[in-house]
């Protein structure tokens, strides 16, 4: 017995052994042409996911690779790849060495090279027109905000982000309820939550992760003729491009440390799995709290993405996203809309800035996912076929408060629910992209199909109150924990309810060169909405709409200089409201037309001295007519006809002026009006409340010293600033101004080849200010955090 069992560990140790015996390894130098090694180079297997960076000597070894034909290659950023074919043997330790053509002084060139380029600049151009257009040869205006620039900002939420975008301010936080849970801003006048991916919808009820992105598109003005009117704004929409898989085994790891708790952990792997599919995960870990006296947010999130070359012709893309998150959200504070304003002073609020007034068991929990999957097959030289199927749910588990002016200059009633709903979004389209002659005038057309289809399922509790908070003492009356929450929603069930929107729609793109500098775009889409809804009543509409697109670019100076113009046109779709006589009588179900929105803009582009000064300036004027507006005659009716006229100039600029200095700026006007209303409903003739401040600025400029004892290291200094915002502005009640603000950030960091380690303060003068939307939200205090990520 006893011999038995020594023979079968034996047998296994032989047997590893052998195996190991049989792989092969590969070692040896990588040099420059003057004979200097090479630290850092990445030495790698193609189709492997095995590699290994040089060390101080320019020493790399690959072990256990099983015998066959191999495909070496070594690569550094800024110098072309090199590659080696090999035939490994069985056992075989094969000696392989690279030399570089540059020399070590080449390659001090090489870094500094880089070091000037616009690092900031990202030109996601395919997202943005469904088209193969440059910056300069689209009539629209977006900012991209790319990885780089956010990881040089240790940017950890979607808000500290879209600060970097010109014209745009967050108005409300993310609540966490089911329809409608993820932040808004404002931009150009108008209210847009983050709902696409990809140029997809994807929508969430929460706050989105940052680890995923490659670049965040905002793309400014009614843009209904390429992306619909399910998911965009009047005033524009937000784009999250994601990060995609490549053919090099690459990873980098990092871990951010701050104030109020903040600990984050994030990854970035990708492995080329074979010489025709590559894989790649990103994933983040967070939790934090927040400056006040309760609240926080844990999330996991995990983004695998998948690449396959399948044939010459045909490549899949498929991106999935999972995030989980729990929030204890502050309840934001409203003031009341119905009344008379009894608050004429920031004061009262600024008194209570720390104090969140919930509890930390009152939680809510927004789980989301979403899957893209995208075939693009090449028909012939000129047209490519791109098929796209998107599927997205994002669900809310948990509680939502909010407090609400009672009218008496101190007081406010909290209500609060047990929400629980889900939305689950289908997308599926299908385009076909040119690029062919039409005599002596080249064409980019794209010709599309799309179905979307959302579902939202409802089976909330009711709201009841729940105590009273005043800001003269600070007092709170309400039950924070969670269950004595529960013993007050008893019996308060909603009921089941859901809803359903369709849209089908047809579009066509045509962007035709008519001379080598001058361009013209010409689209045209149409929408047919259906909308149902099932629960204490039933309804269902039905509408079509159609949205036209043009623009003309002028280049001046080919790749250089662009003058542009566009019309554009967004609508949405309004589903039936069900409405009845003022005493109650009559009820009955009322259907609507689309709301319209029509975009006049020019402007100029640039993008000069090879790339370093990239800069927009542009005016716009914005109407949106066919409004539906409450009647002032019957609280109990709506009608339409109302109509908001915005208008603005906008200037933003990316650029490189100096060896290792980047710089990031913009600065917004906008002037919006309630033009057409009932003088009784108090909004006719002022600026909406969605509209935000009328100025914004934003700057963000970074220094990298690249020679000298403080080779390596890098400073950062920006900050951004609006203007007296009135969040609450109505004739008929009164306004209420949200002050001024300059909220000034600082970095700094040093950079190595395989390293990256920066020093972030957000905020620090330590400014109390405010965001809102008829509401009253304290925002951030000085904070500071520590970012280590390594590369490999």
């Amino acid at each position: 017995m006893n011999r038995r069992f020594l023979l079968l560990p034996s047998l296994f140790f032989l047997c590893v052994f052998g195996a190991f015996a049989q792989s092969a390894s590969i070692k040896g130098f990588v040099t420059t042409s003057d004979d200097q090694p090479m630290e850092f180079v990445n030495v790698g297997i193609k189709g492997l996911a095995k590699g290994q960076a040089t060390d101080r000597n320019g020493f790399f070894e690959i072990k256990n690779i099983a015998p066959g034909t191999y495909t070496v290659f070594a690569s550094f950023v800024g110098i072309e790849t090199q590659e080696k074919s090999i035939q490994l043997n069985a056992g075989e330790a094969l000696s392989l060495n690279f030399t570089l053509s540059e020399s070590s002084t080449d390659l001090s060139e090489v870094i500094v090279t880089d070091l000037s380029s616009n690092r900031f600049y990202s030109d996601s151009n395919f997202t943005i027109a469904k088209l193969p257009l440059t910056d300069l040869q689209n009539p629209q205006v977006y900012n991209s905000i790319s990885q780089k620039l956010l990881k040089d900002q240790v940017v950890t939420n979607m808000n500290d982000a879209l600060k970097n975008a010109t014209g745009i301010t967050r108005l409300w936080e993310s609540t966490g309820r089911g329809g409608d849970g993820a932040e808004y801003y404002s931009m150009r006048g108008f209210a847009v939550q983050p709902t696409m991916v990809n140029g997809m919808p994807s929508l969430n009820n929460g706050g989105l992760d940052p680890a995923n992105v490659e670049t965040v598109d905002v793309i400014k003005g009614p843009s209904g003729t390429l992306f619909g009117s399910s998911v965009i704004s009047y005033g524009g929409l937000i784009n999250i491009t994601t990060k995609r898989p490549t053919d090099t085994f690459k990873g980098e790891v990092g871990f951010i440390t701050g104030s109020y708790g903040l600990n984050r952990i994030i990854g970035d792997v990708n492995v080329p799995l074979n010489e025709n599919a590559s894989m790649r995960v990103n994933t983040a870990y967070q939790s934090n709290n927040t400056f006040q006296d309760a609240g926080g947010r844990n999330s996991f999130f995990i983004a695998p993405s998948f690449k396959f070359e399948a044939s010459e012709r045909l490549t899949f893309l498929i991106n999935t996203e999972f995030l989980n998150s729990n929030s204890v959200n502050a309840p934001m504070i409203f003031l009341n809309r119905n009344n008379p304003l009894t608050f004429d002073s920031i004061d009262p609020f600024e008194r209570n800035y720390e104090k969140s007034f919930t509890g930390n068991e009152l939680s809510i929990n927004n789980s989301s996912y979403a899957l893209q999957a995208q075939a693009f097959y090449k028909l012939s030289n000129n047209w490519t076929s791109q098929t796209v199927v998107s599927r997205s749910s994002t669900k809310t588990d948990g509680y939502y408060h909010y407090l609400f002016d009672a009218s008496d200059g101190d007081s406010f009633t909290r209500f609060i629910s047990d929400r629980n709903a889900q939305t689950v979004t289908t997308d599926i389209q299908q385009n076909f992209i040119g690029d062919f002659n039409l005599g002596s005038m080249r064409n980019k057309m794209i010709v599309g199909l799309d179905y979307y289809d959302a579902d939202l399922i409802n089976s909330s509790t009711g709201w009841v109150g729940n105590g009273v908070v005043t800001l003269s003492d600070g007092a709170d009356t309400g039950v924070l924990t969670q269950a004595g929450v529960d013993d007050l929603l008893k019996g308060s069930f909603e009921g089941n309810s859901t809803g359903n929107t369709r849209i089908m729609s047809a579009y066509v793109s045509d962007v035709i060169e008519l001379l080598p500098q001058l361009s013209a775009m010409a689209s045209v889409r149409i929408d047919n909405f259906k909308n149902e809804a099932w629960g204490t009543d039933s309804e269902e509409n039905t509408q079509t709409a159609v949205s036209p697109k043009f623009g003309i670019v002028y280049q001046p100076v080919k790749d250089k200089v662009s003058i542009f113009g566009n019309y554009m046109n967004g609508f949405v779709n309004i589903a039936p409201v069900n409405v009845s006589d003022a005493d109650g009588t009559n009820n009955r179900l009322k259907t609507f037309d689309p709301e319209k929105a029509n975009q006049l803009e020019f402007g100029v582009k640039t993008n000069l001295y090879k790339d370093k000064i990239s800069a927009t300036a542009s005016y716009y004027n914005i109407t949106v007519s066919n409004r539906v507006m409450t009647d002032p005659t019957n609280i109990n009716n709506s009608i339409q006809g109302g109509e908001v006229v915005s208008k603005g100039f906008e200037f933003s600029v990316i650029a490189t002026p100096v060896v290792g200095l980047n710089l990031v700026a913009g600065f917004s006007t906008n002037d919006a009006e309630v033009t057409k209303d009932y003088a009784e409903s108090g909004y006719l003739g002022l600026r909406p409340e969605e509209a935000g401040p009328e100025n914004l600025f934003n700057f963000w400029a970074s220094y990298s010293f690249s020679a000298g004892a403080l080779k390596g290291f890098g400073v950062g200094f920006g900050g951004n600033a609006a203007n007296e915002y009135l969040t609450m502005n109505r004739a008929n009640i009164g306004s209420f101004a949200l002050p001024a603000y300059q909220v000034y950030n600082a970095s700094l960091s040093y950079t190595g080849s395989r390293y990256f380690l920066a020093l972030k303060v957000n905020n620090l003068t330590d400014q109390k200010y405010y965001s809102g939307w008829s509401t009253v939200t304290p925002q951030n205090l000085r904070n500071a955090s520590i970012s280590l990520n390594y590369r490999f």
